[in-house]
């Protein structure tokens, strides 16, 4: 299962990924494998040294970057789910760690089957910003310490409860939205028109203008309500409201131009979806 020169087959990369994943995932048998005589973090190093192995042997680049990445998320999904399940003041963080992997492993997947020419290794959004990567350290780091000080705080399960719901739907809306729009959805802002990009009104975007950009707000946010961080909860709020607001009047910008008055129709007809963000403005 080696890598080979030129471009994959069809569907390859996604198909790859998935396997890999789920290797990943696999870390979830480890409680068998403690049982059996090995000590959790020996058997735990042992395993993760064992699955790099095996990359290595199957797959030569470009294939193992795919490969390790999914394989990463997959273990961290795995080892979600194991938290999750335990009896600790940590569960809910076991929560948090399977929707942060199934996000950015989703993110990569959706794009090898739906839009497979725009798939790169950034489609993972694991570098997606310094920003973004400040951010999730930040709820990891309150997190922490409000568990070590604080630990009744991270035990509201309804409100952790309720911060799973907006996950699950901001993930739904916003897989849906790129499987609607095809090959028409693309990870960055396109500043010139494709001889193939429509301009999508159906499904989803019949309700909100920018359903991907909606999916993405509620399931970030969702994030810290299910961790029960209040001071992450208002900045991560206050900071993606910032960031979505500028990203839809600069890819509105671009819309206008791509297609017109067919857009400013739109526009007009159907609302952003998102908390007091109209869009970029029209002169008349």
């Amino acid at each position: 299962m080696a890598g080979c020169a030129g471009r994959a087959p069809p569907g390859s990369e996604a198909r790859l990924s998935l396997a890999t994943f789920l290797l990943g995932a696999s870390v979830l048998a480890l409680p068998l494998l403690t049982r059996a005589g090995l000590q959790g973090r020996t058997g735990l190093a042992l395993y993760v040294a064992g699955l790099n192995a095996l990359l290595l042997l199957l797959y030569r680049p470009p294939r193992y970057q795919i490969a390790i990445r999914a394989c990463f998320l997959g273990f961290v999904f795995g080892c979600g789910m194991l938290l999750s399940f335990s009896q600790s003041s940590w569960n809910h963080f076991g929560w948090y760690m399977c929707s942060l992997s199934l996000f950015h492993y989703s993110e990569y997947l959706v794009t090898a089957v739906n839009n497979p020419k725009s798939l790169s290794l950034d489609s993972f959004l694991l570098n997606h910003s310094l920003e973004y990567t400040v951010a999730a350290l930040s709820s990891w780091i309150e997190f922490t310490l409000e568990n070590i000080f604080w630990p009744e705080l991270k035990q509201i399960t309804w409100l952790s409860a309720m911060g799973l719901l907006m996950v699950v739907f901001g993930e739904c809306l916003r897989k849906a939205a790129m499987f609607t729009a095809g090959s028409n959805f693309n990870h960055v802002v396109q500043n010139e028109k494709s001889e193939t990009h429509t301009l999508v009104t159906s499904g989803v975007y019949a309700w909100f203008r920018h359903p991907s950009y909606v999916g993405w707000f509620y399931w970030s946010i969702g994030t810290q309500v299910m961790l029960c961080n209040p001071v992450c909860g208002v900045g991560y709020a206050l900071t993606v409201w910032r960031f979505f607001r500028d990203r839809t009047e600069e890819e509105e910008i671009s819309l206008i131009h791509f297609f017109g008055e067919e857009y400013l129709e739109y526009k007009k007809r159907v609302p952003t979806g998102l908390p007091f963000i109209k869009g970029v403005k029209v002169e008349l």
